[in-house]
Order: C-alpha cells, then sequence, then structure tokens
C-alpha cells in the first residue's frame, strides 16, 4: 500500500511538473487569432537552435509570444511586427531569411557544393579513364612478351616437377 502511494504520488509529481505553456490571448476574432498564430509558427526563437516562437518554451519566446500580441492590439500589420523583430534579434528570427548579398552563401551555397562535387567527380573519372587507355595501348613489346612466356612455362615445368 505504501508502494501504491509513493507511486501515485511521484505520478502526479510529474505531472504537475510537464505542464506546457499556454498563451491564453483573448482576441477580437478569429481573423486576428489566426494572424497570430500564423507568425508564432513563422518566426523562429532566438535562443532555441531550429525551433518557432510557437513550440517553444524559453522565456524569450514567451517574451515575443506577449509581443506579438500587443502589436497586433495596437493595429500593427504582419510587416510591421516582422521588420521589428528582425531590426531587434537580425535575420536569424525568419525561417526564410531575404536574399542579400550576406546571405547568398546561405540560399546557393548547398547547390554549389554539389556542383563543386559533380565537378571533381567527373575530373577523377576522367583521369581514371584516361589512365586505362593509356595502359591497354601500351601493351607489352616483343621482348617483354618472350619474357613472359618464358615465365609461365618455367612456372608450369616447376608445377610439374613437383
Amino acid at each position: 500500500m505504501k508502494r501504491l502511494l509513493i507511486s501515485a504520488g511521484l505520478a502526479l509529481g510529474l505531472l504537475a511538473s510537464a505542464q506546457a505553456a499556454i498563451d491564453t490571448f483573448e482576441f477580437a476574432n478569429d481573423a486576428e487569432r489566426q494572424r497570430y498564430r500564423s507568425l508564432i509558427e513563422e518566426l523562429r526563437c532566438p535562443k532555441c537552435q531550429n525551433q518557432n516562437i510557437a513550440d517553444s518554451d524559453a522565456p524569450i519566446a514567451t517574451d515575443l509570444r506577449n509581443e506579438i500580441f500587443r502589436m497586433l492590439e495596437e493595429g500593427k500589420s504582419n510587416e510591421e511586427i516582422i521588420d521589428f523583430l528582425v531590426s531587434r534579434y537580425g535575420d536569424f528570427v525568419l525561417y526564410k531569411p531575404p536574399l542579400t548579398s550576406r546571405t547568398l552563401l546561405l540560399w546557393y551555397g548547398p547547390a554549389g557544393m554539389l556542383v563543386i562535387g559533380f565537378g571533381v567527380l567527373g575530373v577523377i573519372l576522367l583521369r581514371r579513364r584516361s589512365q586505362n587507355k593509356d595502359r591497354s595501348a601500351a601493351g607489352l613489346s616483343v621482348d617483354e612478351q618472350a619474357r613472359l612466356a618464358a615465365l609461365l612455362e618455367q612456372n608450369s615445368q616447376d608445377n610439374k616437377d613437383r
């Protein structure tokens, strides 16, 4: 009986500590709620590596959700809210940063690395192919063929003697 009470107490303690942060904002209409939801889902948490503000439990994400709600209540547009957060935290808060000279490597780097990899692979294959052609074209000279034949014959005589 004592074990059962301890287990129940431990389970309740774990459930109490596993509560997720739930925002209880009151919106004027469903369109505003949807705007809020789309904003917090498209913006990245500055503290978390790859989590949006909606899913993050970090204190800064909670502050940003509150700030976005406040700005929506003030009647700010989505662009104004995003511009404010970008000016404060940089392009990192955007999952899709704008194409600028600073983000060219981010946008085109993977494709460039893939092209370079295929180029290196092509050069390696061409070199191997040309080396194989050189070897087959060279062949054996008449002296080398005679020496090979003598070695093969000597090897067969050695095997017969055993």
